[in-house]
């Protein structure tokens, strides 16, 4: 049902479509009435990593209006996301982010397939940023299903190690266990912490039980 008056409300507003974007550093997940092969191709393609839209929300956490760039001045990466995203009818649209709990951000877009808004008012900054918020509790406490999302896939040694450094074992107990040297394991769990974006081994320990990977 959300979903449903999601889309209806952006069809009101004059808009054809809505993302709304959970961004993690472990896992991102959407809920969209995006064109599922472009919602695949977005995750799959790390697109959110060199996606404009998403890099201006981390900076300026306000509503904003953007619009593809002109071809020329942009890289060839960011031409061949924009040709894509226009093929899939979005060229245009508003962006509304917040800060969600442990530093992560949410964000809704309503997109258009314009090629640039006009909005004839300010956006009412306080007004979006509510209802956004109100947006992500809905959406935290139905657990909607995502639309598409990816999330971390550890390699097989490092959710082992991982696996065992939650069991209480140390380096050099899961190095005996295992048969591997000491350097061969914390190899792995240091790799593994990297991929977690954790910044120490009981917290990617932690964040991998959390998300089910050991």
């Amino acid at each position: 049902m959300l979903k449903e008056a999601l889309a209806e409300l952006v069809q009101d507003l004059g808009f054809d479509c809505y993302a709304y974007l959970n961004v993690q550093p472990v896992r991102l997940f959407a809920v969209s009435n995006y064109h599922p092969e472009w919602q695949g191709r977005y995750l799959t393609r790390d697109y959110a990593s060199i996606d404009p839209v998403v890099a201006m929300a981390k900076q300026q956490m306000k509503a904003f209006t953007w619009a593809a760039g002109a071809p020329r001045s942009l890289s060839k990466p960011l031409r061949r996301f924009y040709s894509e995203a226009g093929d899939f009818g979005i060229r245009s649209g508003i962006s509304i982010p917040i800060r969600t709990a442990f530093g992560h951000m949410s964000m809704l877009t309503l997109a258009s397939h314009k090629p640039s808004l006009c909005l004839e008012t300010d956006i009412d900054q306080i007004a979006a940023v509510t209802a956004v918020a109100q947006l992500h509790a809905k959406m935290e406490q139905q657990d909607v299903e995502p639309t598409a999302s990816v999330e971390i896939d550890l390699k097989a040694k490092q959710a082992l190690c991982l696996k065992w450094s939650a069991e209480g074992k140390t380096m050099k107990d899961i190095a005996s266990i295992e048969g591997m040297s000491f350097a061969t394991v914390n190899f792995h769990l240091n790799n593994a912490r990297k991929s977690l974006d954790a910044v120490s081994l009981a917290q990617a320990t932690a964040l991998a039980t959390k998300l089910k990977l050991i």
